[in-house]
């Protein structure tokens, strides 16, 4: 079935489900930052298994569902749970939801991931801010393929990728809240493994502050779309070379809970702004 009609069919479920509920904004949460989800006063709440079209998580630590609700006021739709390129969805099937949350009416997409740091300034725990990305290693990009025109710009320009004033806005926030808040360049990696010593040094070399294997389709998408794009990362490992050691899923989960509280807040204040 042609992309368009599978978007048409999905969208026609969710907005006979939510009485045409319209988000504001679109959030997405990345591995064991789940949390934001207490902070929705969740209206609707529909399994993704349910929606026609949608991939299903099956990493153990995202939920599946899509969130209807409000957050501090403003009228939201949150993913919890998303879907990545090593669980064998291609990047269609990827960003197929934030497609759909923008044909839902969302016009800010917020997202959020763990990522391993590279920056030698960083440590685990810390947030990070994205003001840029590196797409180079993207595995099959998400803007390949038919174009159709409710897809924005078949050529999209990825200057100010991530919106100045939404950056801005969250070291603003940071500031008044007293978290220390980093700022970086995020690298995508197709995972599921985690990087060699020698990748790491490369990535380091390119100018990437953070690797991740998330964030980057979405945003690529969401700017095509025309949404005001942000993201932010938490440092659950650090990726440098000399004094890397081995770590594991329990490990990043749990640097992951220690961070969440000031993720949250940066998100809600954002949301609210």
């Amino acid at each position: 079935m042609p992309l368009p009609e599978q978007f048409a069919e999905a969208e026609a479920f969710i907005r006979t489900s939510t009485q045409d509920f319209s988000p504001e904004t679109a959030i997405i949460l990345g591995t064991g930052l789940g949390a934001l989800v207490r902070e929705i006063a969740c209206t609707y709440r529909i399994p993704y298994s349910e929606i026609p079209h949608f991939p299903l998580s099956t990493v153990e630590s995202h939920s599946g569902q899509l969130l209807f609700g409000t957050l501090n006021g403003k009228r939201v739709v949150c993913m919890q749970g998303r879907f990545h390129f090593y669980e064998g969805y291609s990047m269609q099937q990827v960003t197929f939801p934030v497609r759909i949350m923008k044909r839902l009416g969302a016009g800010t997409l917020l997202v959020s991931n763990a990522s391993g740091g590279l920056n030698p300034g960083f440590q685990t725990g810390d947030l990070m801010v994205i003001t840029d990305h590196i797409s180079l290693f993207l595995p099959e990009n998400p803007l390949t393929g038919t174009h159709y025109p409710g897809f924005g710009d078949r050529f999209p320009d990825m200057c100010d990728l991530y919106h100045p004033a939404l950056v801005q806005a969250a070291e603003a926030i940071a500031r008044t809240q007293g978290l220390n808040l980093r700022k970086g360049v995020y690298c995508y990696a197709s995972g599921p493994q985690l990087e060699t010593r020698a990748e790491y040094r490369m990535l380091r070399q390119l100018g990437a502050d953070a690797v991740g294997m998330s964030t980057v389709p979405e945003i690529m998408v969401g700017h095509q779309m025309g949404m005001r794009c942000f993201g932010l990362s938490v440092i659950t490992d650090m990726g440098i070379p000399e004094t890397l050691k081995k770590t594991a899923l329990a490990e990043i989960l749990a640097i992951a809970a220690q961070a969440e509280p000031g993720l949250t807040a940066i998100m809600k204040e954002m949301v609210r702004q």
